[in-house]
């Protein structure tokens, strides 16, 4: 093991000792050890921190600014017991955040997804992201949820899911169908028989331990290019978190559907999402083609209504 990389370990439990979660960091960071690792650098410099960061250039340039942000955490540190360490500028890959439409997955393109996953291997691996793509698409929770899921969060007596340490802090109860529950338990039954002592934790692993999300990320990569899936608009490729957007979407767009006053039910929506008012729920919704369709389609009639 590297100096630089013993060094990352020190400096990412000092900060989630000082309460920081890493989330990003603890992704990105060990792939700039190892760039460094490749040339044989010695000292993290600027010149260093640019050509990594900027390394994929299919990235936009928000995610190539925040590469840099993630190397420049780590090389604040670096600089305490390296004087030769370079800290990159700020402001070295400016970059703006301009939301980019998601992409809304239809449901036979989650289901290509589920198919591929059936043909990952080893076998518990399969199982394990057939199930996790499958309750993403009719749960709506992060992914980051979903990972930190343990056995007894599922409530196969009440039908409902628990989901504790999300976003804000606060848990929340998340209703599912009988046929959900049904694959969680088989999916169960199978992670069971494969790791004795998997531990608390509900989804596992090729070793039994929880997955961890560089590893779902990447995972994922390798399940849009086995299922075909094309990005559209603006983006390569499908995210996983569109599963989210794509649940909240088509829920509202069913109830427009059915005829349900859409404003009275809305913080529904919201409590299933984790979101605390209505608002940040409307935010997913914004430009989803779906319900600008259905939106088009009522406006029409109340034209043809009109004298």
């Amino acid at each position: 093991m590297s100096e630089l990389r013993v060094l990352l370990g020190e400096y990412v439990s000092l900060r989630r000792s000082l309460g920081f979660a890493l989330k990003e960091a603890d992704c990105l960071l060990p792939s700039f050890v190892a760039f460094c690792e490749a040339t044989s650098a010695e000292h993290v410099t600027t010149e260093l921190a640019l050509a990594w960061a900027t390394s994929r250039p299919q990235l936009l340039a928000v995610s190539k600014r925040q590469r840099l942000t993630a190397v420049r955490g780590f090389a604040e540190y670096l600089k305490t017991v390296d004087e030769l360490t370079e800290v990159p500028a700020p402001d070295l890959l400016p970059a703006s955040y301009r939301r980019v439409t998601p992409h809304i997955y239809t449901d036979e393109e989650i289901a290509a997804l589920m198919a591929a996953a059936r043909s990952l291997s080893p076998l518990i691996r399969a199982h394990t992201y057939e199930t996790l793509i499958g309750l993403l698409a009719v749960s709506g929770i992060r992914i980051g949820e979903a990972i930190r899921l343990d056995r007894s969060d599922i409530d196969h007596p009440r039908s409902r899911l628990v989901v504790r340490n999300s976003k804000l802090e606060k848990a929340r109860e998340v209703p599912l169908h009988s046929s959900t529950l049904g694959a969680l338990a088989a999916y169960a039954a199978e992670r069971d028989r494969h790791f004795n002592d998997a531990g608390e934790s509900f989804f596992v692993s090729t070793l039994g331990t929880r997955l961890h999300p560089c590893t779902v990320r990447h995972a994922y990569w390798q399940l849009i290019s086995l299922a075909g899936l094309q990005g559209r608009g603006e983006r390569s490729r499908p995210r996983i978190h569109d599963i989210r957007h794509s649940f909240a979407v088509k829920t509202l767009a069913g109830w427009y559907r059915d005829g349900i006053d859409v404003d009275a039910a809305m913080p529904l929506l919201s409590k299933v999402l984790g979101h605390l008012s209505p608002v940040s729920t409307y935010w997913y919704l914004t430009g989803a083609a779906e319900l600008l369709a259905i939106l088009a389609d009522r406006v029409d009639h109340v034209l043809e209504d009109l004298p």
